[in-house]
């Protein structure tokens, strides 16, 4: 697997997964909400952390940003696997 396809890899599940996040936040907070309070209960940890209102604008920023820093992630990861082998 070259550099930039495991870039692309990395980039798109990050993509799609945040993707998803936001049409969470935007179908479901209240649901959401309760989910992340319980997952944070179960790490013993009590934080104020509020869902907001949903923005399109912010959900393309958050999907766009998470896939190139995806893409890099993943680029340098082959790029040190490949220097590794060597």
């Amino acid at each position: 697997m070259t550099k930039n396809q495991l870039g692309l890899v990395f980039g798109f599940f990050l993509a799609i997964f945040h993707a998803v996040w936001s049409l969470a936040v935007w179908l479901i907070p209240t649901s959401l909400q309760q989910f992340i309070d319980w997952i944070l209960s179960l790490h013993h940890i009590s934080l104020a952390m509020i869902i907001t209102q949903f923005s399109l604008v912010k959900a393309v920023i958050l999907v766009i940003v998470t896939f190139v820093c995806g893409y890099v992630f993943g680029w340098v990861f082959a790029w040190l696997m490949k220097v590794v082998k060597k």
